[in-house]
Formats: structure tokens, C-alpha cells, sequence
């Protein structure tokens, strides 16, 4: 059964590349009493560790990255216009008249300090403008946002923007921004919940929730040192491009028809050994699963397989349509099967 509510509350905490913190402070509260132990490390990753039953039990890493695609702000007018730079991959002919939350940092996590605002591409309007002017697509860092107020005092340099969309569920399947990848978020606190509850984890797991993945798969580089994994698990979504315009052979999952095992990606190959345990699983248990290769994209799998010496490592992902965009999307019945899949996997 899912819990719509936690998912809800994941996607719609704002947390970009670097500030990760609210979404941490929320899953520290979750996960509290889950775990032998619970610390963050000096990048920001959160460390959730349950302990081995014995000494020489293998040590499997998963990785659950906390942030999402959004902005910085780099520069403030003077007539208070705020204007930003991206941090993530955007295709801004998603971004024409968006609205988004800015959020002056602070480390009390006070939302009164969040404000609503319009982002836009400059320039004239559809009234004003030439028709080849409004075939241009402007780039990202060339969309403003109009918070109403001139932003000069209350918005400082660097501040958060994320989108700001609700959440909604529309037959089975769940539509929010930042799907990607507070889905890994609440698949980490799950799988701490199902280990507690039944006491039966085979390894010394260590589920880590992730800084900085967007931008180049930082935090799970550093966190994969410490942990010194033997297994590792990237926890993530995948594409589903099962929808007009696209061909069979390029839709890489299609949703409804279970969790994705990644296969490869343009960041890792996924070890073998691990890929059929997966599957074996899978079919002991009757949970529906997709095998993935797809030729773009990348995970925190490839940074901890890459860490210090080395480990095995594999992706376990749910399939999602229109990903990076505000409407991104998954079936409800794909997301249950990563969750089967993980705890079956880790449990005895």
C-alpha cells in the first residue's frame, strides 16, 4: 500500500543541488527509531545504518538522492526582477509561465521565508512581439522571475527556486514535480520502515539519501568512501517514453509493467551477478519487472560502483514520463514493485 501522503510531503519540500537541507530535516524525522544508527556526513548526505546480525554479513549501500532540478539566483536588477541560473538539465520549452517558490536560505528552514513568484521568459509579450520572435526558445538562464515586490533585501544571491506544482493523483497514477527523486526518498524510508518492522535484513545496510546527484553525482562519490560498500544499489527513477511520438524501441520502460532493472545507462554498466538475483527475485516473489538499457542519463550507481576499489552495483528504478518537467509521472503499481523488490532483497 503506498503512503500518497509521504510522497506528497517529499516532493513538495524544496531541496536543489546544495540545499538538500529541508528534504534531510524531513527525512530525519521519518526515519527516526529506524535505524542503529544516523549521521550526516560533511557533503551532506544523510547516512540511515542498520547493523549486520553478524560480523562478516556484507555491507550493501543504497543511494537515494535528495535533490531536484531547479535554479540559483546569480543576479537581482534594480527594479527587484530575479534571474537565474540552472542547476540540473531543463529543456526550457518547459519553462514559459512557471510559477515557483524562491527560498532565502536559512538554517532554521523558516518557510515564511519562501515567496511565490512567475518566471517568464524577458523580452515582449505576444501582443507587442513578431511572429519569428516567439519561435525562438530562450535558454534557461534567460527566464526571469517576477516575485510581485522588488526582491532587492528580501532575496540575496544564491537563494533556492524550485517549481511550484501540486501533487495530484489521477487514476493510477501519481503526477508532481520533483518526482525525481523524492520517489528514491520514500523507497529509502520504506525499506528502513519494512527492516524494522520485521527484523530480518540480510547485509549491513546503510541507505544513504544523496546530495548533489543533478549535478554530477557528487554526494554519492564521497558517501560511497566511507560506506565502503561491498553491494550497491542506485535508487532512482528511470525514463517511460511510452507516449505519442515516440517509437516502441526508444520508450526505454513502459509504466504498468513493473520496477526497472538497470541493465546500463551513459554512466555504468550494471554487474551481472546482481542483475540475476534481481530477476530471480522477482520471479519468486511475482513482482513485475522491466530490464533497462537506455543511452542517455545517469545515477548514483555509477559513482559508488567507481568509489575507492570498487563494488558490484546495480540500479533499481521507477519508470517516469515527462521527466525533468513539472508533470512528471508514475504508475502507482511500478512504484509498489521497487518497494517489493528492495526489501526482498535485503531481508533473509
Amino acid at each position: 500500500m503506498i503512503n500518497l501522503d509521504l510522497l506528497e510531503e517529499l516532493c513538495m519540500v524544496p531541496g536543489i543541488p546544495g540545499n538538500e537541507h529541508r528534504v534531510r530535516s524531513l527525512i530525519e524525522d521519518k526515519v527516526s527509531g529506524l535505524c542503529d544508527d544516523m549521521y550526516t556526513d560533511d557533503m551532506g548526505n544523510l547516512h540511515c545504518v542498520v547493523n549486520g546480525k553478524h560480523p562478516e554479513d556484507k555491507v550493501v549501500m543504497l543511494a537515494c538522492h535528495m535533490d531536484e532540478i531547479g535554479f540559483i539566483v546569480n543576479y537581482i536588477d534594480d527594479e527587484g526582477f530575479v534571474y537565474v541560473q540552472p542547476l540540473g538539465g531543463f529543456d526550457p520549452r518547459n519553462l514559459f509561465s512557471r510559477r515557483v517558490t524562491v527560498s532565502h536560505y536559512d538554517t532554521k528552514n523558516d518557510e515564511s521565508l519562501d515567496y511565490p513568484g512567475v518566471m517568464n521568459p524577458a523580452g515582449l509579450p505576444i501582443h507587442l512581439s513578431k511572429p519569428e520572435d516567439r519561435k525562438n526558445i530562450p535558454a534557461a538562464d534567460e527566464f526571469v522571475i517576477d516575485l510581485g515586490f522588488d526582491a532587492n533585501g528580501k532575496i540575496s544571491i544564491g537563494d533556492m527556486v524550485t517549481m511550484n506544482e501540486p501533487f495530484e493523483v489521477m487514476g493510477t497514477k501519481v503526477v508532481s514535480k520533483a518526482l525525481d527523486n523524492r520517489i528514491a526518498c520514500y523507497l529509502g524510508i520504506r525499506v528502513l520502515e519494512d527492516l524494522h518492522l520485521h527484523g530480518d535484513n540480510k547485509y549491513a545496510t546503510h541507505v544513504v539519501f544523496t546530495v548533489q546527484e543533478e549535478v554530477g553525482l557528487r554526494g554519492a562519490k564521497t558517501a560511497a568512501h566511507i560506506v565502503q560498500p561491498d553491494l550497491a544499489i542506485g535508487v532512482d527513477v528511470t525514463l517511460s517514453c511510452d507516449t505519442p511520438g515516440v517509437p516502441k524501441n526508444k520508450h526505454v520502460t513502459t509504466q504498468g509493467k513493473g520496477c526497472a532493472i538497470g541493465v546500463r545507462d551513459a554512466s555504468f554498466v550494471s554487474d551481472k551477478d546482481m542483475r540475476a538475483d534481481l530477476i530471480d527475485l522477482c520471479d519468486i516473489n511475482h513482482i513485475d519487472y522491466q530490464e533497462v538499457v537506455s543511452s542517455g542519463g545517469g545515477m548514483d550507481g555509477a559513482a559508488m560502483q567507481q568509489a575507492g576499489i570498487g563494488c558490484k552495483a546495480i540500479a533499481v528504478s521507477v519508470g517516469t514520463r515527462y521527466i525533468h518537467t513539472v508533470t512528471e509521472m508514475v504508475d502507482m503499481q511500478d512504484l509498489i514493485a521497487a518497494e517489493d523488490l528492495l526489501t526482498a532483497y535485503l531481508s533473509i
